[in-house]
């Protein structure tokens, strides 16, 4: 199975640029023995000169166009379910069981995602009522399905 972040903006060097290196190489150390093939994250450039429901609908058509066919759907946005990240690390688990191909969870831009793209996910997800910013929760993601992973594997690195 493969994981993919599929993300709106670039990430550059820094802190959040280190945590996310960091955690996914974990995440792909762990999951291997978990089926876990392949995690990448796949950053689309934000359209200039666009806004509102104009610019969510592109970056959405951007996004979705990364993920292969048949692949689970896991958009990020503040209307989304709050779980815990044993919910998290089963529902990535019955989908391995499952046969899924491919996992990609989506981070859109700033204005957020255009309604009928989170509509049409298979899970839309919310790490609370707060506002991040997007380069945050891109490292917060990525040590959520490095969590999810250890779960999984019985590794002690989640102790709930």
């Amino acid at each position: 199975m493969r994981l993919a972040i599929a993300a709106i903006g670039r990430l550059r060097g820094g802190p959040e640029f280190d945590l996310i290196a960091d955690y996914s190489a974990r995440l792909r150390a762990v999951g291997r023995p978990l089926g876990v093939t392949s995690f990448e994250i796949r950053e689309m450039e934000a359209p200039k000169g666009l806004k509102g429901a104009k610019r969510q609908e592109r970056e959405s058509a951007l996004l979705g166009q990364s993920a292969g066919p048949g692949a689970k759907r896991v958009v990020l946005d503040e209307r989304g379910k709050s779980l815990a990240s044993e919910a998290f690390a089963a529902q990535i688990g019955r989908w391995r069981d499952d046969g899924a191909g491919e996992i990609v969870f989506f981070i859109g831009g700033a204005d957020g995602h255009d309604k009928s793209f989170a509509a049409s996910a298979d899970l839309v997800i919310a790490f609370g009522k707060a506002t991040f910013p997007h380069m945050l929760v891109r490292a917060m993601l990525v040590e959520q399905i490095y969590r999810a992973m250890t779960i999984l594997s019985g590794h002690p690195y989640h102790r709930g």
